[in-house]
């Protein structure tokens, strides 16, 4: 019966994201899979604070939409997340949930919260940031740039990603995850860390493209119905990867806090 809730209130949940196309079909399986283990082998801590992240992500990047659609047009993916991105946020999280079943430790709980409080704060940072009057700063340079580059950092968007991680930290402790204000401390700074390590690699190796008809610099591989050019990065490091590293980021992050205090 368990399995059966798990798979019966992530098709619900999946299939509600689908219809107001905040995920694709693959994103919708592959939440489904996801979702459904999450409930099996973990239990409403684990599985309620993966929905925590994923709905208020969701409604987030619906906010305001069209006052984003510039910055947005130089990302890689849409807010419409596909399986990719899915896995990205959320598979280091799951894997950790098994590692948990596999071997119960508190710390594997701890590094799940870290984790899914970067990947909330990274979120949270980049639909806050897009709403900014002025223009972020490059964390590498610390000089201008236009909104929605990669590796930019502003005040409003850095206030998000920690209040992103705190929300994450205190919905884990509410789920039942442990006590209130610790659990939402560790979430605050382990998403705050994540989501400045995410910044970091997207100033740095992250794949930087330029369209070879407007000359605008963004991370996708084809822009203006061309193919772009690759001008900074790796290839390999795309949107999904620095995602993944983000929530690696978190989790560690997490670790050393747990460990510590």
């Amino acid at each position: 019966m368990l399995w059966l809730y798990g798979i019966a209130g992530s098709f619900f949940i999946a299939g509600a994201a689908y219809r107001f196309k905040s995920l694709s079909l693959s994103g919708f399986a592959a939440a489904v899979v996801m979702g459904t283990l999450m409930f099996g082998l973990g239990n409403a801590a684990w599985y309620g604070t993966l929905i925590a992240f994923f709905v208020s992500s969701s409604l987030l990047s619906k906010f305001k939409k069209q006052r984003k659609a510039a910055s947005e047009e130089r990302y890689e993916k849409t807010d419409r997340r596909d399986a990719g991105q899915v896995l990205a946020n959320g598979g280091l999280g799951l894997a950790l949930c098994i590692a948990n079943a596999v071997a119960p430790h508190d710390y594997w709980f701890a590094m799940f919260v870290g984790a899914m409080a970067a990947v909330t704060a990274d979120t949270w940072a980049t639909e806050v940031g897009g709403l900014g009057r002025g223009e972020p700063r490059s964390i590498r340079t610390g000089r201008r740039v236009p909104k929605g580059t990669s590796g930019a950092v502003s005040l409003p968007g850095t206030a998000a990603s920690f209040a992103g991680g705190l929300f994450i930290g205190a919905a884990a402790a509410v789920l039942g995850g442990g006590e209130l204000l610790p659990l939402a401390a560790l979430g605050g700074l382990a998403g705050l860390a994540g989501s400045l390590a995410d910044s970091l690699l997207g100033a740095t190796v992250q794949a930087m493209y330029a369209c070879r008809v407007c000359g605008e610099e963004l991370e996708r591989a084809r822009h203006c119905g061309q193919p772009t050019a690759l001008v900074r990065g790796s290839a390999r490091m795309n949107n999904d990867a620095v995602n993944f590293v983000c929530s690696a980021s978190g989790a560690l992050a997490a670790l050393l806090l747990a460990a510590i205090f």
